[in-house]
């Protein structure tokens, strides 16, 4: 698992011609993000619902092995004054348990404020409550996925600027 920190390391590390996922991950549901190969472009996928820890991690191994994913980015719901509460621990956790089956990179992303975005996007859109609640949580995964891409490329471009 790899605190928020070097994106470009991160990726590095990851085979050739792998995905990332994105992990909106709540108490009901896990809203799931798929990104291109090219980090680039980040797109909602799925949003799974929660069962119990073995059957969720089997359905999202199982969805990461299907689309060729060679890491996670898992937003990390940090409260507005940068502690961590009940809902980060419980996402650490969650991360900590999943590594050993799996086997992929974990980076914690800073989710702060990511499905209230998205919840303003849809209501601004007038997306129905039904519609909303359909779609939030894996939209919420794709802005993490997309705020994580958005910084590997700015952390590239200053890096090198003949990068990506």
């Amino acid at each position: 698992m790899t605190e928020a920190g070097d994106p470009i390391a991160f990726v590095a590390a990851l085979p050739a011609e792998r995905r990332l996922f994105g992990l909106d991950l709540g108490t009901k549901t896990i809203g799931v993000a798929l990104s291109d190969e090219r980090f680039l472009i980040a797109t909602p996928l799925v949003t799974l619902s929660r069962v119990k820890f073995g059957k969720d991690a089997a359905a999202l191994i199982e969805l990461a092995d299907r689309h060729n994913v060679g890491g996670y980015v898992l937003g990390l719901p940090i409260n507005m004054d940068g502690s961590e509460g009940p809902r980060a621990q419980s996402t650490r956790a969650f991360a900590r348990n999943l590594a050993p089956l799996d086997g992929r990179p974990i980076f914690f992303w800073d989710e702060r404020l990511s499905t209230a975005a998205v919840t303003r996007t849809l209501l601004e859109a007038d997306a129905s409550r039904r519609r909303r609640d359909e779609v939030v949580d894996k939209l919420a995964a794709s802005f993490i996925l997309q705020g994580f891409l958005d910084r590997l490329h700015l952390a590239a471009r200053a890096d090198d600027p003949r990068r990506l």
